[in-house]
């Protein structure tokens, strides 16, 4: 059985996210399943991560909406149209969305009350858009640019071993 670890709290960032990345890379070995590997993902970083209340993916589907997919967290709202809130404007622009405060993002879509900032990150394999992979927090301004730069990668890495 693979057993995760907390990265210890008093590694830097960015040396935590590669002990994740690390550990997402065994949980992918052989796998190819993208139900399967999210799921895993969603559950590495959710509970590998402080101060999270949400971590988990909207898939791309047909007419342009993203799906909940797994995750880790509250109940979720299910279908997003493409450029509407942080998961929907990451996935139309094709680039990762950071919000400090999500009370100040145009269209915020409230699935949570209590998250208070996101970081979304579009998932994509050979230019196209497969989803996203979304994280919130209770804390405003929890997320910074190690965040991004350490989902991205997770993210990369998910898109490349996963099948669509």
């Amino acid at each position: 059985m693979f057993q995760t670890a907390r990265p210890d709290p008093a590694l830097p960032k960015a040396e935590a996210y590669r002990d994740l990345l690390s550990q997402a890379e065994g949980l992918f070995h052989g796998e190819t399943d993208a139900i399967a590997n999210a799921a895993n993902l969603s559950a590495l970083i959710y509970h590998g991560l402080p101060d999270l209340n949400w971590a988990g993916f909207y898939l791309l589907r047909e007419g342009g909406e993203l799906v909940l997919g797994p995750f880790q967290g509250k109940p979720a709202c299910i279908r997003i149209p493409l450029g509407r809130g942080v998961c929907g404007t990451a996935a139309e622009r094709r680039e990762s969305v950071l919000v400090p405060d999500v009370h100040a993002f145009p269209g915020h879509i409230a699935c949570d009350a209590a998250s208070r900032s996101e970081l979304v990150v579009p998932l994509l394999r050979e230019g196209k858009v497969l989803g996203v992979l979304d994280l919130d927090s209770p804390l405003p301004g929890r997320f910074d640019a190690e965040d991004q730069a350490g989902i991205e990668a997770l993210a990369a890495l998910w898109a490349a071993a996963s099948a669509a």
